[in-house]
């Protein structure tokens, strides 16, 4: 846990600031705090691998009872929630050090439809449109002046985008770590091992209030998983109050009780979700349009402020609510970045090596995957053969003026280290 994320922090109950409690055992590394005990008057939080766990259950208080013996180990595997079968497989994908990979690592932590889904986010429709909107709304420098939220933000995939944003142009670096908050352990300490490593991890449910200080953060990002919050009237207003008065509330991927969704949670219509943030003047947009000028005109444009009955029965949409109007303009993707990780092939792709070609063919991990990310077609074709070895490291410079047309159609991604 970075020291200065103490600043933001607060109890989610009584909402004082939190210390470090000395009667506790506390190791830190790097001038970070790897495990230990805050504390405020009312309530005591254990830190564990690094990641403050802001809820006060009988689960948290036998992992302090742990941690003040010093069984750190004990209290890590409390929190993964690791039976005896799993929890020796996780000790074996520890001990490996640098050679495990996220893809191991999920599979025995979340062996299910949602780790699936979480190996094949960065490809994935929603992602591509929600990883556009935050790197154009990052453009602004009031939406980036604090730290960046990423609410409900699972293993930290659109945290990677946020921790981006930290440099505007080919200025360096600067600013505080952007948080990523989540109810489950699980998904954070993958984030921190692997998807993005810089955030600051925070543990706590967004059914209750969250444990940060007024106006902490310039952009608060909810993508996907409102529907499955049931007190999305203090939840909004919680996101509202963690906005600074420049900042931007940013929710892609809002399932409509207008539309058919697969796993679609508690919906609400248009107009509801409007109402809830009407403080901080929101505006909606189609996603099916914003995938659509993303994928055949290369561009954004939030110049459309749709209205309930223009949405219809689409099935989902994207709020954003901001004071900025100059944000709500028309974008040009940019040009292919660096990579900030490694190449690697989609991990939807089974790549066989024949006659000194490469030949992907996209392979779906479920029938049920295919069918909710069917739009995925759009832009991966069913197979591709490329003259070039893709079955080890990819260098650029061999795939020609294929290369950004790869990149940019997520063929190749541009992956955190030892993802797959």
């Amino acid at each position: 846990m970075y020291q200065q994320l103490l600043a933001v922090l607060r109890c989610p109950f009584c909402s004082a600031r939190l210390s470090l409690l000395e009667n506790y055992t506390h190791v830190s590394s790097c001038g970070r705090l790897e495990s230990g005990v805050l504390g405020c008057d009312c309530c005591t939080f254990p830190v564990v691998a690094g990641i403050p766990v802001m809820v006060a259950d009988d689960q948290t208080r036998e992992v302090i009872k742990a941690l003040k013996v010093g069984r750190r180990d004990q209290a890590l595997f409390m929190l993964l929630g690791l039976d005896e079968i799993r929890a020796d497989a996780f000790r074996s994908l520890l001990a490996r050090g640098a050679r495990a990979t996220y893809r191991e690592a999920i599979a025995i932590l979340s062996p299910n439809a949602e780790g699936a889904y979480f190996v094949y986010r960065f490809s994935d429709p929603s992602y591509l449109s929600a990883e556009e909107l935050l790197q154009d709304l990052g453009q602004s420098r009031r939406s980036v002046a604090a730290r960046s939220l990423d609410l409900c933000g699972g293993s930290g995939h659109l945290t990677r985008v946020l921790s981006g944003l930290r440099s505007v142009g080919k200025e360096e670096r600067a600013g505080p770590h952007p948080v990523l908050a989540d109810l489950y352990f699980w998904k954070l300490w993958l984030a921190k091992r692997f998807t993005s490593p810089e955030c600051a991890p925070v543990c706590c449910d967004a059914n209750q209030p969250l444990p940060f200080s007024r106006e902490a953060f310039s952009m608060v990002v909810l993508a996907d998983a409102f529907p499955y919050i049931w007190q999305k009237r203090l939840l909004a207003d919680e996101m509202m109050r963690l906005t600074d008065p420049d900042g931007v509330v940013v929710m892609p991927h809002l399932h409509s009780a207008l539309g058919e969704n697969i796993s679609a949670g508690d919906t609400l219509t248009p107009s509801a979700y409007r109402n809830l943030f009407a403080p901080r003047q929101p505006r909606l947009f189609s996603d099916e349009r914003l995938l659509a000028d993303l994928i055949e005109r290369r561009g954004i444009d939030l110049t459309r402020d749709s209205s309930s009955a223009e949405l219809g029965d689409e099935s989902s949409l994207t709020l954003i609510a901001s004071r900025q109007s100059e944000l709500f303009r028309r974008y040009r993707v940019q040009d292919v970045r660096d990579v900030d990780g490694e190449l690697k092939v989609n991990p939807l792709y089974r790549v066989e090596r024949r006659a000194g070609r490469s030949i992907l063919t996209l392979v779906f991990p479920t029938a049920e995957y295919e069918e909710e990310f069917f739009e995925c077609r759009r832009y991966l074709p069913d197979t591709i053969t490329l003259s070039a070895d893709l079955s080890g490291q990819i260098v650029p410079s061999t795939l020609g003026l294929d290369y950004e047309e790869l990149r940019r159609r997520r063929i190749l991604i541009d992956a955190p280290l030892h993802y797959c």
